[in-house]
């Protein structure tokens, strides 16, 4: 039998927000990569300077969608289905045994995307699950049912 993906996927807004963390990183590395150009006794060619820029504006532009096509989650009676990544890709199940917290964060501009992350901590090794641009207000339902059926749960999530 195959795992099939999770139901759900996240906001079609996380693209915005994931392109914005993408820009982020992408000015950082352009200006480390000035720096260390200008102190450098090498001269980078123009050509040069054209493929890193191509490099790192493909990236603000695809990782988002291609994210987008990937991240996913499902709430089931009895567990947590998350998929996440866009260059790995990472399948994760929860029992609802398992839940020790669930979180709800909203970051400055995921909150003016009206987005959140809901964050299942368990008692695992592998850290917890976390379901990443979500609608917000979805969010916080998803938070009330998963407390709620991981109250209902015998045990005590160790």
């Amino acid at each position: 039998m195959t795992l099939r993906e999770p139901s759900h996927r996240v906001s079609p807004r996380a693209r915005w927000l994931w392109a914005a963390g993408a820009l982020v990183q992408v000015a950082v590395a352009a200006g480390v990569l000035m720096i260390l150009e200008a102190a450098s006794p090498l001269d980078l060619a123009w050509w040069a300077w054209a493929l890193v820029g191509l490099a790192l504006a493909s990236y603000v532009v695809v990782m988002p969608q291609w994210r987008f096509l990937v991240h996913r989650w499902e709430i089931t009676d009895t567990a947590v289905y998350t998929q996440t990544g866009w260059w790995t890709r990472e399948r994760r199940i929860a029992p609802m045994s398992r839940i020790q917290t669930v979180d709800h964060v909203e970051g400055a501009f995921a909150r003016l995307l009206g987005l959140a992350t809901v964050t299942v901590t368990t008692a695992s090794a592998a850290g917890a699950l976390e379901i990443d641009g979500l609608d917000a207000g979805r969010a916080r339902e998803l938070v009330d049912e998963l407390t709620l059926r991981a109250d209902a749960v015998e045990g005590d999530a160790t």
